[in-house]
């Protein structure tokens, strides 16, 4: 067994529940996202992009990062990932612009509803978070649920 087959077997040990799963659709996108929006936030250079916006080179590593631990699970995956975490950070940008100083208000209270929601979710299903006995597994909810997009299309991970 691939191991990220081993991973997605494990972290769906604790997300059966069908209320936790409809949660973790919702709020595990959104906590990647405002993570991503943190990061864009830590003073560095910025590139911009015509028809995309600015970036960080602080976000460029970050998403280079991600991606590389991706690859070694599955290069589809990575890839897939790759081009998500750009769109990403379009929205980011979007809500950096918007908001401009206070932009870290978004950031952090959709990061604080998300986990609220995340936890609600675990409570339903009575099993802890698979995060807490591997922090990998905060990678892996992104891409437990791509891998669902995937098979939905008959595409492979």
């Amino acid at each position: 067994m691939r191991k990220i087959d081993k991973m997605f077997s494990e972290y769906a040990e604790s997300h059966q529940n069908q209320t936790n799963k409809l949660i973790h659709w919702i709020c595990v996108p959104l906590i990647f996202w405002s993570i991503l929006g943190f990061i864009s936030l830590i003073p560095a250079p910025h590139i911009f992009i015509l028809y995309f916006g600015a970036i960080s080179v602080v976000s460029i590593l970050t998403i280079i990062a991600v991606s590389v631990f991706y690859f070694r699970l599955s290069w589809r995956i990575a890839i897939i990932m790759f081009f998500i975490m750009l769109l990403l950070e379009h929205f980011i940008y979007f809500v950096n612009v918007t908001f401009e100083q206070k932009s870290w208000i978004v950031f952090l209270s959709v990061f604080i509803l998300s986990w609220i929601g995340q936890f609600y979710g675990h409570k339903i299903e009575g099993k802890k978070s698979s995060f807490l006995k591997d922090l990998q597994f905060l990678l892996v909810g992104p891409i437990w649920l791509l891998s669902f997009v995937l098979k939905k299309f008959g595409l492979k991970y």
